[in-house]
């Protein structure tokens, strides 16, 4: 199309050229006395020292009056034309084909003006012969270059759609390549692997919980039904029967708290609550966690401190907020040495607002620290609950962006909020 283009202005510059010096002839010569006009006529042929000029003033009848063309051309139409001319003062040569024009004067004269076409239509063909010489190896490059695009194009779509046979058939463990320069395609690439990592993980840990809730209700179901069943033998009243009924209520309502406590933290690592954010006040909320607990702490004989600074406000959701705080508050009473104390505080330090539980224990040993945030587990020291309270405190501090960080020494677990996520007080 560029060829094309380039040939065809090509061309046309030629004959607009042409035509602008025709016009400039026939308004020269028209502006001439009529006596003059056979005189400037003959003066501009000789000017002419390439004879590619044709020139020739002719009467009414079409006698020539001055010009080196001898008649003008029969076939004459308004604007330029090409037609063939007879020149007079080209030795050996009676015909020759030109682009002309014929113009009226005043006094009914008329001006017949042209230019040879051979050296027009030379450069014409020099041109030809350059785009072809240059669009050849043109049009080999670019299907050359189009036929590799393509080839390689379909083996990155055929690398795709063989990983996605080997997703579906269950090879969840295959990737796709990705070069140490990655380009468009292999940042694609590279990004596909990242969206298959997660997906690896949801699965892994769908698949976990489907094997920890098997796990862990399978017990206290077996349990729950031989309980029914040694209690629907003994029983021989109504008191008997109520007392395994209640029993048996206890142990349903532990299951049920253990399912929910599931749903609730899968619930958050989805972060299906982000859209209940909103300011939250730390210290009030830290003060209504000691409110709430200072009572059951009163009946275990532990002295509940609370130390609250002023900070500012948190974007967070304020219910799981509390939740959290009282998980741990609920954890130091339990773990912590009868009859202790337990001290929960609120500071800022440095660019970090820092909740903190801490009782008179040793506190979670190094090797188990990343072990007590996984679900159902419980540590050595196994009080009846489901192991679940400190990944319900993980989900939480996940789901805000806040960490869960245990002391090198003793038993303070602390939640720390970054200070680039507080708001004005």
């Amino acid at each position: 199309m560029l060829a094309a283009l380039f040939w065809l202005l090509a061309s046309s510059s030629h004959q607009r050229s042409a035509e602008r010096g025709f016009a400039a002839d026939c308004r020269t010569l028209a502006g001439l006395p009529r006596d003059q006009r056979a005189g400037a006529l003959r003066a501009m042929l000789d000017r002419d020292i390439h004879r590619d000029r044709f020139l020739a003033l002719f009467d009414r009848g079409g006698a020539l009056i001055e010009g080196n063309v001898a008649r003008p051309p029969a076939q004459a139409t308004t604007g330029s034309f090409i037609a063939e001319v007879r020149p007079t003062e080209l030795p050996g040569k009676q015909r020759d084909v030109a682009r002309l024009a014929l113009c009226a004067m005043p006094d009914g004269t008329r001006l017949l003006t042209g230019v040879d076409l051979d050296d027009a239509e030379e450069a014409l063909r020099v041109v030809e012969r350059s785009l072809l010489i240059g669009l050849a190896p043109g049009l080999l490059i670019a299907l050359a270059f189009g036929l590799v695009a393509g080839r390689r194009a379909a083996r990155q779509v055929d690398t795709m759609r063989r990983l996605a046979e080997s997703i579906v058939a269950g090879e969840l463990d295959r990737r796709l390549p990705v070069g140490t320069r990655p380009d468009s395609f292999g940042l694609l690439c590279a990004h596909i692997n990242t969206m298959l990592d997660r997906l690896q993980l949801l699965v892994a840990e769908v698949r976990g919980i489907g094997d920890d809730i098997a796990h862990q209700l399978r017990t206290p179901l077996t349990r729950l039904r031989a309980r029914i069943e040694r209690g629907l033998r003994q029983a021989d009243d109504r008191s008997g029967f109520e007392a395994v009924a209640t029993s048996a209520l206890t142990e349903i309502d532990k299951l049920l708290g253990i399912v929910a406590a599931l749903l609730r933290i899968r619930e958050l690592e989805d972060h299906a609550r982000r859209s209940r954010f909103g300011p939250v006040d730390l210290a009030r909320l830290v003060d209504d966690a000691c409110e709430l607990h200072r009572p059951s702490a009163e009946d275990r004989g532990i002295m509940l401190h609370c130390r609250i600074d002023a900070v500012p406000q948190v974007e967070g959701d304020a219910s799981l907020l509390i939740e959290a705080v009282s998980n741990l508050v609920d954890n130091a009473m339990k773990f912590g040495p009868p009859g202790g104390e337990v001290t929960l505080s609120l500071r800022v330090e440095g660019r970090e607002a820092v909740v903190t539980v801490a009782d008179q224990g040793g506190g979670v040993p190094a090797a188990e620290r990343p072990l007590v945030t996984q679900r159902f587990y419980r540590g050595r020291h196994d009080c009846g609950g489901a192991g679940l309270g400190l990944s319900l405190v993980k989900a939480i501090a996940d789901l805000h962006g806040f960490m869960l960080r245990f002391a090198d020494r003793g038993s303070a677990v602390a939640l720390v909020c970054p200070i680039k996520q507080l708001g004005r007080s």
